[in-house]
């Protein structure tokens, strides 16, 4: 029986699992896991590159140990990238995308033309805005080849340097459409073009074979030069973004998707067959990236389970997760909500005083004690994934009738329940490991054991088979409830004056509605209730557009202005309350 191995580096840790597939369903066992942290030196935030390929053999070699292994594939998140020399050497430890050291697109070319021709919304932790901040440095000067993180790691265990698809989409510097460098950008940014020559290869490209010490002892994998020969092991570029990974393990069968990945941090969107790079879609923060055989997933970054991580946290309480979910299932329901995406809670901290002190700036009673805590977190979860879905199927024209979420929010039931009750839409909820399920199936595919998409996703579905969470049939408390968080954030009326069912296009001119509490970037440490400032009261007229906030969007026919200070991931707001200077 063929045993595949996952490499997965997570935003907060890493894992070795390994799958053992009997031609009908996978059997996903975890071998390894360890921290993966960034290091501060001096000016930056770095990756432990180093250590984290010495954690990885260890798995492998773990893995191996009890038997012999196929092949390997590793995944971690998009936009932090390697410079290497000529020979495929390391030039210096990789800086991380939380390291506030990146540039931005310094008006070398349009954020809109920029979004239209790489699907991807612009953002200092991409790969584009990280490369310009190198600009005349030495180091970009020495660097030969650029490899994404994935790509890093399955050169050090092969041996050989590509550029996978998936990760590749998430450069901000790969066309959407041909799913190819995107050279006349790359030109018009200034950057080196032969940091791009290396050939583009599809999820389930075989590199080469494992590389002798590739699983730190040598134990139980056998290699040949070729990689062909008894015992070979290979390593496979299978989608080598974690999200593509996670929506490949997508049980489904056929027809536009609907789906959240809930970790620590969500997103919610579509899978798609073709990219949206409207300009409304890029102002509501969607992004295009690449997924297996083709695929576009149309999503958007939200918050996740990294507020119930920060509360018991803050808590110093050793109840597990499961245990305080249980609690919040006796709070009651329909209690004060937040907003998810406000900047108070998407950095580290004590998220229940946060919470308490939003609560409070926006004229609702703090939840008290932990149950009520907890409750306000997932129904605010709840209503921003629904938030989410609602816009993706707008942009996109699309509508599911049902959304599949996975990851790590799918082993909970209430979670999956509320998602399903506010969303008025049922919910198939699993794998809890898809971004593992998805690397292993593509290892799979590049074995000749799968021949599509549809059949991947079929043994999915033999293997994890979701669990139904149907919505609630009295839908009015919950309707208004989402009414209600609607207005707390600030896009009551948002698109309202579109007609059902048309698409809206660059021309396009929404009225959303004002935001009342505009709080500050960061919370105190014992945080006070907010200040809060109303919006000027400026009319809507005709030329008025939407963007969220930070971003750079048109005041009138050519004019752009920059919207203030962030208000958060969601926020709409009325460009002619910020008249250019």
């Amino acid at each position: 029986m063929p045993v595949y191995v996952a490499v997965d580096l997570g935003p907060e840790s890493g894992r070795v699992l390994t799958g053992e597939f009997d031609g009908e369903r996978l059997v996903v066992r975890e071998a390894n896991r360890f921290a993966n942290r960034p290091v501060r030196v001096l000016d930056g935030l770095y990756w432990d590159v180093l250590g984290l390929l010495t954690q990885a053999r260890g798995g492998i070699a773990l893995a191996a140990s009890r038997g012999r292994l196929t092949s390997v594939g590793v995944t971690a998140w998009g936009g932090d990238f390697a410079l290497l020399d000529r020979a495929g050497r390391l030039l210096a430890n990789p800086r991380h995308h939380l390291d506030p050291y990146t540039s931005g697109l310094a008006g070398l070319v349009s954020w809109q033309d920029h979004y239209e021709l790489t699907g991807v919304r612009p953002g200092p932790g991409t790969t584009a805005c990280q490369l310009l901040a190198h600009a005349g440095s030495p180091l970009l000067d020495a660097a030969d080849h650029l490899a994404m993180m994935p790509d890093l790691f399955t050169l050090w265990l092969s041996g050989e340097m590509l550029a996978e698809r998936t990760i590749a989409s998430t450069s901000q510097l790969l066309d959407a459409r041909t799913g190819r460098w995107a050279d006349s950008l790359v030109t018009r940014l200034g950057l080196p073009r032969h940091l791009f020559a290396h050939r583009l290869a599809e999820p389930g490209t075989v590199a080469g074979p494992l590389r002798e010490g590739g699983d730190g002892s040598g134990g139980g994998v056998r290699s040949s030069r070729n990689g062909k020969g008894p015992g070979a092991t290979v390593v496979v570029a299978v989608a080598g973004h974690d999200a593509a990974s996670a929506a490949a393990a997508l049980p489904v069968s056929s027809g536009s998707v609907g789906y959240i990945s809930c970790g620590p941090r969500s997103l919610a969107g579509l899978e798609l067959d073709a990219p949206v790079t409207s300009r409304a879609a890029r102002l509501a923060g969607f992004t295009n990236e690449g997924g297996v055989m083709g695929t576009v997933h149309f999503t958007r970054a939200l918050n996740g389970l990294t507020l119930l991580q920060e509360c018991r946290r803050a808590w110093g309480v050793r109840a597990s997760y499961a245990d305080l979910v249980a609690e919040a299932s006796t709070a009651p329901a329909f209690g004060p909500l937040i907003d998810p995406g406000h900047p108070w809670f998407l950095e580290p901290g004590n998220i229940p005083a946060r919470i308490a002190a939003y609560c409070r700036s926006t004229g609702q009673a703090p939840p008290e004690g932990r149950a009520q805590t907890v409750r306000c977190v997932l129904e605010s979860l709840a209503c921003s994934y629904r938030w989410a879905l609602e816009q993706a199927e707008f942009l996109s024209d699309r509508r599911v009738e049902a959304v599949h979420l996975v990851g790590g929010g799918a082993a909970s039931a209430a979670l999956c329940g509320l998602v399903a009750d506010f969303a008025g839409r049922p919910v198939l909820a699993g794998p809890v490991e898809a971004t593992a399920v998805g690397n292993l199936l593509v290892q799979a595919m590049a074995d000749g054991r799968l021949g599509s998409l549809t059949e991947l996703r079929e043994v999915v579905r033999r293997s994890f088979r979701p669990r139904p969470f149907p919505p609630a049939a009295r839908r009015e408390p919950y309707e208004i409830a989402y009414s209600r968080y609607r207005r707390l954030i600030g896009i009551d009326g948002f698109w309202n004056d579109t007609r059902p069912g048309t698409r809206p296009d660059d021309g396009h001119r929404a009225r959303p509605a004002r935001h009342a509490a505009s709080a500050p970037s960061a919370a105190p440490a014992t945080p006070a209730a907010p200040t809060t400032s109303a919006a000027p009261a400026v009319p809507v007229t005709s030329t008025t557009s939407v963007g969220l906030a930070g971003d750079r969007v048109t005041a009138g026919a050519d004019e752009e202005v920059e919207v203030g200070a962030p208000v958060g991931l969601h926020h709409m707001v009325d460009v002619e309350a910020f008249p250019a200077p």
